[in-house]
Protein backbone atom coordinates (compact mmCIF):
# COMPACT_ATOMS: atom_id res chain seq x y z
CA UNK A 1 0.00 0.00 0.00
CA UNK A 2 1.36 3.56 -1.16
CA UNK A 3 0.32 7.22 -0.25
CA UNK A 4 -1.09 9.73 -2.64
CA UNK A 5 0.69 13.13 -2.63
CA UNK A 6 -2.14 14.13 -0.59
CA UNK A 7 -0.77 11.82 2.05
CA UNK A 8 -3.58 9.68 1.40
CA UNK A 9 -3.42 5.67 1.72
CA UNK A 10 -3.90 4.41 -2.01
CA UNK A 11 -4.33 0.63 -2.39
CA UNK A 12 -1.87 -0.34 -4.53
CA UNK A 13 1.76 -1.44 -4.79
CA UNK A 14 2.24 0.03 -8.35
CA UNK A 15 4.48 3.31 -8.50
CA UNK A 16 3.33 3.93 -12.00
CA UNK A 17 -0.69 3.51 -11.08
CA UNK A 18 0.85 6.41 -7.43
CA UNK A 19 2.22 8.43 -10.19
CA UNK A 20 -0.48 8.25 -12.09
CA UNK A 21 -3.00 9.20 -9.77
CA UNK A 22 -1.01 12.14 -8.78
CA UNK A 23 -1.10 13.47 -12.14
CA UNK A 24 -4.97 12.88 -12.23
CA UNK A 25 -5.30 14.74 -8.72
CA UNK A 26 -2.93 17.41 -9.67
CA UNK A 27 -4.99 18.04 -13.43
CA UNK A 28 -8.56 17.51 -11.74
CA UNK A 29 -8.09 20.36 -9.47
CA UNK A 30 -6.57 22.45 -12.23
CA UNK A 31 -8.91 21.33 -14.29
CA UNK A 32 -5.87 20.72 -16.27
CA UNK A 33 -5.66 18.60 -20.03
CA UNK A 34 -3.77 15.27 -18.63
CA UNK A 35 -6.43 14.56 -16.45
CA UNK A 36 -6.35 11.21 -18.65
CA UNK A 37 -3.02 10.61 -16.76
CA UNK A 38 -5.43 8.47 -14.70
CA UNK A 39 -6.02 5.69 -17.70
CA UNK A 40 -2.02 4.91 -17.65
CA UNK A 41 -2.34 3.95 -13.44
CA UNK A 42 -5.20 1.48 -14.38
CA UNK A 43 -3.07 0.07 -16.86
CA UNK A 44 -0.84 -0.15 -14.36
CA UNK A 45 -2.86 -1.67 -11.83
CA UNK A 46 -6.18 -2.87 -13.07
CA UNK A 47 -7.37 -3.70 -9.26
CA UNK A 48 -7.01 0.01 -8.32
CA UNK A 49 -10.43 0.74 -7.00
CA UNK A 50 -9.63 4.30 -6.48
CA UNK A 51 -7.71 4.64 -9.77
CA UNK A 52 -11.46 3.00 -11.43
CA UNK A 53 -13.35 5.66 -9.79
CA UNK A 54 -11.61 8.39 -10.95
CA UNK A 55 -11.50 7.08 -14.60
CA UNK A 56 -15.49 6.76 -14.18
CA UNK A 57 -15.82 10.12 -12.66
CA UNK A 58 -13.63 11.75 -15.27
CA UNK A 59 -15.95 10.37 -17.76
CA UNK A 60 -19.43 11.13 -15.76
CA UNK A 61 -18.53 14.90 -15.58
CA UNK A 62 -18.83 15.51 -19.24
CA UNK A 63 -22.24 14.96 -18.30
CA UNK A 64 -23.77 13.26 -21.72
CA UNK A 65 -24.65 9.66 -22.79
CA UNK A 66 -22.04 8.65 -24.65
CA UNK A 67 -19.38 9.75 -21.87
CA UNK A 68 -21.88 8.05 -19.04
CA UNK A 69 -21.27 4.42 -21.30
CA UNK A 70 -17.47 4.92 -20.97
CA UNK A 71 -17.67 5.56 -17.42
CA UNK A 72 -19.24 1.96 -16.82
CA UNK A 73 -16.69 -0.36 -17.13
CA UNK A 74 -14.93 1.47 -14.78
CA UNK A 75 -17.06 1.93 -12.19
CA UNK A 76 -17.60 -1.84 -12.37
CA UNK A 77 -14.22 -2.54 -12.00
CA UNK A 78 -13.62 0.30 -9.06
CA UNK A 79 -16.67 -1.60 -7.15
CA UNK A 80 -15.26 -5.01 -7.94
CA UNK A 81 -12.25 -3.97 -6.16
CA UNK A 82 -13.08 -2.12 -3.76
CA UNK A 83 -14.03 -4.82 -0.37
CA UNK A 84 -9.77 -4.71 -0.82
CA UNK A 85 -9.52 -1.20 -0.72
CA UNK A 86 -9.83 1.52 2.38
CA UNK A 87 -12.13 2.86 3.87
CA UNK A 88 -11.80 6.31 2.20
CA UNK A 89 -11.68 4.71 -1.20
CA UNK A 90 -14.63 2.52 -0.49
CA UNK A 91 -16.80 5.22 0.42
CA UNK A 92 -15.26 7.69 -2.90
CA UNK A 93 -16.31 4.31 -5.05
CA UNK A 94 -19.63 4.54 -3.02
CA UNK A 95 -20.32 8.39 -4.08
CA UNK A 96 -18.85 7.98 -7.87
CA UNK A 97 -21.87 4.70 -8.07
CA UNK A 98 -24.43 7.01 -6.42
CA UNK A 99 -23.63 9.63 -9.06
CA UNK A 100 -23.93 7.19 -11.52
CA UNK A 101 -26.98 6.54 -10.98
CA UNK A 102 -28.63 9.95 -10.37
CA UNK A 103 -28.76 9.47 -6.69
CA UNK A 104 -26.90 12.91 -5.95
CA UNK A 105 -27.93 13.76 -2.12
CA UNK A 106 -26.25 10.20 -2.04
CA UNK A 107 -23.15 11.26 -3.24
CA UNK A 108 -22.83 14.29 -1.48
CA UNK A 109 -23.71 12.89 2.01
CA UNK A 110 -20.77 10.02 0.88
CA UNK A 111 -18.33 12.85 0.17
CA UNK A 112 -19.04 14.88 3.10
CA UNK A 113 -17.89 11.87 5.12
CA UNK A 114 -14.81 11.39 3.23
CA UNK A 115 -14.06 15.32 3.81
CA UNK A 116 -14.88 14.50 7.55
CA UNK A 117 -12.97 11.70 7.94
CA UNK A 118 -10.19 12.14 5.30
CA UNK A 119 -9.44 16.02 5.04
CA UNK A 120 -6.69 16.17 2.71
CA UNK A 121 -9.19 14.49 0.08
CA UNK A 122 -9.43 17.79 -1.96
CA UNK A 123 -10.65 15.14 -5.12
CA UNK A 124 -13.64 14.49 -2.45
CA UNK A 125 -14.21 18.48 -2.14
CA UNK A 126 -13.83 19.27 -5.30
CA UNK A 127 -16.42 16.59 -6.15
CA UNK A 128 -19.07 17.88 -3.51
CA UNK A 129 -18.65 21.33 -4.81
CA UNK A 130 -19.25 20.19 -8.40
CA UNK A 131 -22.89 18.76 -6.96
CA UNK A 132 -23.97 21.39 -4.62
CA UNK A 133 -23.29 23.84 -7.55
CA UNK A 134 -26.08 22.14 -9.52
CA UNK A 135 -28.13 21.67 -6.73
CA UNK A 136 -27.87 25.57 -6.34
CA UNK A 137 -26.76 25.13 -2.81
CA UNK A 138 -24.63 27.58 -2.50
CA UNK A 139 -23.78 27.25 1.21
CA UNK A 140 -22.75 23.42 1.07
CA UNK A 141 -20.56 24.43 -2.36
CA UNK A 142 -18.35 26.84 1.11
CA UNK A 143 -18.91 24.70 3.52
CA UNK A 144 -17.41 21.53 2.29
CA UNK A 145 -14.54 23.24 1.15
CA UNK A 146 -13.55 25.88 4.08
CA UNK A 147 -14.43 22.84 6.78
CA UNK A 148 -11.16 21.26 5.45
CA UNK A 149 -8.87 24.67 5.44
CA UNK A 150 -6.93 23.83 8.77
CA UNK A 151 -5.31 20.47 7.29
CA UNK A 152 -4.84 22.02 3.38
CA UNK A 153 -3.96 25.86 4.12
CA UNK A 154 -0.64 25.56 2.43
CA UNK A 155 -2.89 24.78 -0.89
CA UNK A 156 -3.93 27.16 -3.54
CA UNK A 157 -6.53 24.82 -5.20
CA UNK A 158 -8.16 24.76 -2.12
CA UNK A 159 -7.96 28.75 -1.56
CA UNK A 160 -9.89 28.74 -5.19
CA UNK A 161 -12.70 26.22 -4.31
CA UNK A 162 -13.38 28.65 -1.63
CA UNK A 163 -12.76 31.87 -3.21
CA UNK A 164 -15.57 30.69 -5.36
CA UNK A 165 -17.61 29.49 -2.56
CA UNK A 166 -17.50 32.76 -0.64
CA UNK A 167 -18.02 34.78 -4.03
CA UNK A 168 -21.49 32.33 -4.60
CA UNK A 169 -22.83 33.21 -0.99
CA UNK A 170 -22.26 37.00 -1.77
CA UNK A 171 -19.30 37.22 0.03
CA UNK A 172 -17.13 39.48 -2.35
CA UNK A 173 -14.80 40.93 -0.39
CA UNK A 174 -13.64 38.14 1.10
CA UNK A 175 -13.95 36.09 -2.06
CA UNK A 176 -11.48 38.78 -3.99
CA UNK A 177 -8.98 38.48 -1.25
CA UNK A 178 -8.76 34.50 -1.08
CA UNK A 179 -9.41 34.31 -4.58
CA UNK A 180 -5.82 37.11 -5.06
CA UNK A 181 -4.04 34.89 -2.16
CA UNK A 182 -4.22 31.53 -4.41
CA UNK A 183 -2.85 33.40 -7.81
CA UNK A 184 -0.37 34.53 -5.56
CA UNK A 185 0.51 31.19 -3.95
CA UNK A 186 -0.07 29.96 -7.63
CA UNK A 187 -0.41 32.00 -10.96
CA UNK A 188 -1.19 29.37 -12.68
CA UNK A 189 -4.59 28.68 -10.54
CA UNK A 190 -7.10 29.51 -13.26
CA UNK A 191 -9.78 28.48 -10.98
CA UNK A 192 -9.10 30.75 -8.62
CA UNK A 193 -8.47 33.59 -11.32
CA UNK A 194 -11.82 32.83 -12.42
CA UNK A 195 -13.46 33.61 -8.62
CA UNK A 196 -12.19 36.90 -8.78
CA UNK A 197 -13.53 37.88 -12.28
CA UNK A 198 -16.77 37.11 -10.63
CA UNK A 199 -16.24 39.22 -7.79
CA UNK A 200 -15.48 42.58 -10.13
CA UNK A 201 -18.22 41.50 -12.94
CA UNK A 202 -20.55 41.72 -9.85
CA UNK A 203 -19.19 44.83 -8.52
CA UNK A 204 -19.42 46.18 -12.31
CA UNK A 205 -14.85 46.83 -12.45
CA UNK A 206 -15.23 45.85 -15.90
CA UNK A 207 -11.66 47.38 -16.78
CA UNK A 208 -10.17 46.49 -14.01
CA UNK A 209 -11.81 42.55 -15.22
CA UNK A 210 -10.44 42.87 -18.46
CA UNK A 211 -6.62 43.67 -16.87
CA UNK A 212 -6.95 41.18 -14.33
CA UNK A 213 -8.10 37.87 -16.81
CA UNK A 214 -6.44 39.32 -19.99
CA UNK A 215 -3.09 39.28 -17.91
CA UNK A 216 -3.63 35.35 -16.94
CA UNK A 217 -4.83 34.39 -20.32
CA UNK A 218 -1.41 32.56 -20.90
CA UNK A 219 -2.13 30.53 -18.38
CA UNK A 220 -5.23 28.58 -20.00
CA UNK A 221 -3.42 26.83 -22.15
CA UNK A 222 -2.81 24.73 -19.51
CA UNK A 223 -6.57 24.21 -18.84
CA UNK A 224 -8.55 22.00 -20.60
CA UNK A 225 -11.50 23.38 -22.89
CA UNK A 226 -14.37 23.62 -20.11
CA UNK A 227 -12.04 26.10 -18.21
CA UNK A 228 -10.50 27.46 -21.20
CA UNK A 229 -13.44 28.42 -22.85
CA UNK A 230 -15.02 29.65 -19.72
CA UNK A 231 -12.35 32.49 -18.95
CA UNK A 232 -12.52 33.37 -22.33
CA UNK A 233 -16.29 33.45 -21.65
CA UNK A 234 -16.07 36.02 -18.69
CA UNK A 235 -13.58 38.26 -20.59
CA UNK A 236 -15.93 38.56 -23.48
CA UNK A 237 -18.73 39.35 -20.54
CA UNK A 238 -16.60 42.38 -19.91
CA UNK A 239 -16.42 43.59 -23.35
CA UNK A 240 -20.25 42.87 -24.06
CA UNK A 241 -20.82 45.63 -21.00
CA UNK A 242 -18.76 48.17 -22.50
CA UNK A 243 -20.25 47.63 -25.67
CA UNK A 244 -17.54 46.18 -27.90
CA UNK A 245 -19.34 44.08 -29.86
CA UNK A 246 -16.35 43.48 -32.27
CA UNK A 247 -14.34 42.12 -29.71
CA UNK A 248 -17.07 39.86 -28.15
CA UNK A 249 -17.36 38.54 -31.51
CA UNK A 250 -13.51 37.60 -32.00
CA UNK A 251 -13.41 36.00 -28.89
CA UNK A 252 -16.19 33.83 -29.76
CA UNK A 253 -14.26 32.92 -32.91
CA UNK A 254 -11.02 32.55 -31.62
CA UNK A 255 -11.64 31.33 -27.50
CA UNK A 256 -15.16 29.96 -27.72
CA UNK A 257 -16.27 27.59 -30.23
CA UNK A 258 -12.71 27.95 -32.28
CA UNK A 259 -11.53 26.66 -29.42
CA UNK A 260 -14.05 24.65 -27.73
CA UNK A 261 -14.10 20.68 -27.59
CA UNK A 262 -17.59 21.43 -30.16
CA UNK A 263 -19.17 17.96 -28.23
CA UNK A 264 -18.73 18.73 -24.79
CA UNK A 265 -21.97 20.06 -22.94
CA UNK A 266 -20.44 22.36 -20.93
CA UNK A 267 -18.48 24.21 -23.94
CA UNK A 268 -21.71 24.12 -25.84
CA UNK A 269 -23.62 25.99 -23.12
CA UNK A 270 -20.72 28.41 -22.96
CA UNK A 271 -20.98 29.16 -26.58
CA UNK A 272 -24.89 29.24 -26.49
CA UNK A 273 -24.70 31.90 -23.52
CA UNK A 274 -22.97 33.76 -24.74
CA UNK A 275 -24.64 34.07 -28.67
CA UNK A 276 -28.01 34.71 -26.61
CA UNK A 277 -26.43 37.76 -25.01
CA UNK A 278 -25.38 38.93 -27.73
CA UNK A 279 -28.77 38.64 -29.31
CA UNK A 280 -30.12 40.51 -25.80
CA UNK A 281 -28.35 43.43 -27.52
CA UNK A 282 -29.61 43.02 -30.94
CA UNK A 283 -26.54 41.80 -32.37
CA UNK A 284 -27.06 40.01 -35.82
CA UNK A 285 -25.23 36.83 -34.73
CA UNK A 286 -25.36 35.31 -38.54
CA UNK A 287 -25.25 31.71 -39.10
CA UNK A 288 -23.53 31.01 -36.08
CA UNK A 289 -26.75 29.43 -34.19
CA UNK A 290 -27.41 26.57 -37.23
CA UNK A 291 -23.19 25.52 -36.77
CA UNK A 292 -24.22 24.55 -33.59
CA UNK A 293 -27.19 21.95 -34.50
CA UNK A 294 -25.15 19.01 -35.06
CA UNK A 295 -23.19 19.22 -31.81
CA UNK A 296 -26.98 19.46 -29.83
CA UNK A 297 -29.08 16.95 -31.93
CA UNK A 298 -27.19 14.17 -29.59
CA UNK A 299 -28.12 16.62 -26.46
CA UNK A 300 -32.02 16.14 -27.07
CA UNK A 301 -32.94 12.92 -25.46
CA UNK A 302 -30.04 12.76 -22.63
CA UNK A 303 -31.48 15.37 -19.61
CA UNK A 304 -28.11 14.69 -17.59
CA UNK A 305 -28.55 18.91 -16.32
CA UNK A 306 -31.62 20.63 -16.31
CA UNK A 307 -29.41 23.95 -16.48
CA UNK A 308 -28.13 22.80 -19.85
CA UNK A 309 -31.13 21.58 -21.58
CA UNK A 310 -32.37 25.38 -21.18
CA UNK A 311 -29.72 26.32 -23.11
CA UNK A 312 -29.96 23.72 -25.72
CA UNK A 313 -33.56 24.47 -26.28
CA UNK A 314 -33.33 28.46 -27.08
CA UNK A 315 -30.20 27.01 -29.57
CA UNK A 316 -33.03 24.67 -31.37
CA UNK A 317 -34.96 27.60 -31.37
CA UNK A 318 -32.69 30.66 -32.96
CA UNK A 319 -31.35 27.82 -35.13
CA UNK A 320 -35.02 27.90 -36.41
CA UNK A 321 -35.26 23.92 -35.45
CA UNK A 322 -38.63 23.43 -35.22
CA UNK A 323 -39.20 20.19 -35.14
CA UNK A 324 -36.24 19.42 -33.36
CA UNK A 325 -37.18 22.24 -30.65
CA UNK A 326 -40.90 20.23 -29.99
CA UNK A 327 -38.96 16.81 -30.07
CA UNK A 328 -36.70 18.39 -26.82
CA UNK A 329 -39.67 19.83 -24.89
CA UNK A 330 -41.73 16.76 -25.32
CA UNK A 331 -38.56 15.22 -24.14
CA UNK A 332 -38.22 17.23 -21.02
CA UNK A 333 -41.88 17.09 -20.33
CA UNK A 334 -41.31 13.12 -20.64
CA UNK A 335 -38.57 12.50 -18.25
CA UNK A 336 -39.64 15.45 -16.05
CA UNK A 337 -42.53 12.54 -15.65
CA UNK A 338 -41.03 9.89 -14.88
CA UNK A 339 -37.95 11.53 -12.71
CA UNK A 340 -37.50 9.95 -8.65
CA UNK A 341 -38.84 12.21 -6.17
CA UNK A 342 -35.70 13.98 -5.66
CA UNK A 343 -35.44 15.65 -8.84
CA UNK A 344 -38.96 15.51 -9.89
CA UNK A 345 -40.53 18.59 -8.83
CA UNK A 346 -37.06 21.05 -9.53
CA UNK A 347 -37.94 19.54 -13.00
CA UNK A 348 -42.08 19.50 -13.44
CA UNK A 349 -41.84 22.38 -11.77
CA UNK A 350 -38.93 24.56 -12.93
CA UNK A 351 -37.23 23.31 -15.79
CA UNK A 352 -39.79 22.13 -18.12
CA UNK A 353 -42.02 25.68 -17.86
CA UNK A 354 -38.77 27.51 -18.28
CA UNK A 355 -37.69 25.67 -21.36
CA UNK A 356 -41.06 26.43 -23.00
CA UNK A 357 -40.63 30.29 -21.69
CA UNK A 358 -37.14 30.56 -23.31
CA UNK A 359 -38.45 28.35 -26.43
CA UNK A 360 -41.72 31.14 -26.74
CA UNK A 361 -38.60 34.20 -26.01
CA UNK A 362 -36.36 32.67 -28.97
CA UNK A 363 -40.08 32.71 -31.29
CA UNK A 364 -40.81 35.60 -30.82
CA UNK A 365 -43.97 35.19 -28.55
CA UNK A 366 -43.28 37.54 -25.90
CA UNK A 367 -46.33 36.87 -23.57
CA UNK A 368 -46.17 33.50 -23.81
CA UNK A 369 -42.65 33.81 -22.47
CA UNK A 370 -43.48 36.07 -19.72
CA UNK A 371 -46.15 33.83 -18.73
CA UNK A 372 -43.90 30.78 -18.16
CA UNK A 373 -40.88 32.48 -17.20
CA UNK A 374 -42.59 34.54 -14.34
CA UNK A 375 -43.51 31.23 -12.95
CA UNK A 376 -40.40 30.21 -12.16
CA UNK A 377 -37.55 32.46 -12.16
CA UNK A 378 -37.62 32.70 -8.22
CA UNK A 379 -36.93 29.12 -8.05
CA UNK A 380 -34.04 29.24 -10.53
CA UNK A 381 -31.48 28.59 -8.49
CA UNK A 382 -32.63 24.91 -7.88
CA UNK A 383 -31.13 23.95 -11.57
CA UNK A 384 -27.94 24.78 -10.64
CA UNK A 385 -25.33 27.05 -12.47
CA UNK A 386 -23.61 30.16 -10.85
CA UNK A 387 -25.13 33.38 -10.38
CA UNK A 388 -23.84 34.96 -13.60
CA UNK A 389 -24.92 31.91 -15.87
CA UNK A 390 -28.24 32.31 -14.54
CA UNK A 391 -28.88 35.80 -14.81
CA UNK A 392 -29.49 35.31 -18.37
CA UNK A 393 -32.16 33.88 -18.04
CA UNK A 394 -33.37 36.55 -15.90
CA UNK A 395 -32.56 39.03 -19.29
CA UNK A 396 -34.91 37.08 -21.56
CA UNK A 397 -37.41 38.10 -18.83
CA UNK A 398 -36.68 41.60 -19.02
CA UNK A 399 -36.53 41.71 -22.51
CA UNK A 400 -39.70 39.99 -23.09
CA UNK A 401 -41.46 43.04 -20.87
CA UNK A 402 -39.46 45.61 -23.25
CA UNK A 403 -40.46 43.34 -26.02
CA UNK A 404 -44.13 44.17 -25.47
CA UNK A 405 -44.02 47.97 -24.33
CA UNK A 406 -44.42 47.24 -20.72
CA UNK A 407 -41.56 49.73 -19.81
CA UNK A 408 -43.48 49.97 -16.03
CA UNK A 409 -43.05 46.19 -15.83
CA UNK A 410 -39.25 46.54 -17.45
CA UNK A 411 -38.66 49.57 -15.03
CA UNK A 412 -39.73 47.73 -11.80
CA UNK A 413 -37.51 44.86 -12.38
CA UNK A 414 -34.62 46.74 -13.83
CA UNK A 415 -34.86 48.40 -10.51
CA UNK A 416 -34.66 45.07 -8.44
CA UNK A 417 -31.74 44.16 -10.88
CA UNK A 418 -29.74 47.30 -9.54
CA UNK A 419 -30.28 46.18 -6.07
CA UNK A 420 -28.56 43.50 -6.12
CA UNK A 421 -26.10 44.70 -8.55
CA UNK A 422 -25.70 48.28 -8.14
CA UNK A 423 -22.29 48.45 -9.68
CA UNK A 424 -22.63 47.37 -13.31
CA UNK A 425 -22.67 50.80 -15.57
CA UNK A 426 -25.08 49.27 -18.50
CA UNK A 427 -27.69 48.65 -15.99
CA UNK A 428 -27.59 51.83 -14.76
CA UNK A 429 -27.50 53.21 -18.03
CA UNK A 430 -31.05 51.81 -18.94
CA UNK A 431 -32.55 52.37 -15.87
CA UNK A 432 -32.12 55.75 -16.92
CA UNK A 433 -33.23 55.51 -20.37
CA UNK A 434 -36.49 53.41 -19.16
CA UNK A 435 -36.88 56.26 -16.30
CA UNK A 436 -36.85 59.22 -18.92
CA UNK A 437 -39.11 57.31 -21.09
CA UNK A 438 -41.80 56.22 -18.34
CA UNK A 439 -41.67 60.59 -17.15
CA UNK A 440 -42.04 61.56 -21.13
CA UNK A 441 -45.53 59.19 -21.10
CA UNK A 442 -46.92 60.14 -18.20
Amino acid sequence: MLRDYQGLKVTTDSPETIAAINRYIDQALAYGKDAIAIFKGIKADPECAIANAYAAAFYLSHECAQSRLLAVPYLAAAIHHADKATEREQLFVAAVEAWAVGAINRAIAYTEEITDKYPRDLIAVQLGQYHYFYQGNKEGLLNIAEKVLPVSFENHYLHGMIAFGLEQCHRLNEAEAVGRMAVQMNRNDAWAQHAVAHVMETQGRTNEGIAWMESHSDTWENCNTMLYTHNWWHVALYYLEKEDIQKVLEIYDTHLWGRAWKESPKDQVGTISLLLRLELRRVDVGNRWKELVPYLTPRIHEHSLAFNDLHYIYALARAGQADLLNEMLISMQAYANAANALIKQTWSEVAVPTARGLAAHAQGEWENAIAQLGSTLSRLHTIGGSHAQRDLFEQVYLDAWLRVGENHQALRLLEKRLAAHRYIPSMQSGLTLLRTTEAATA
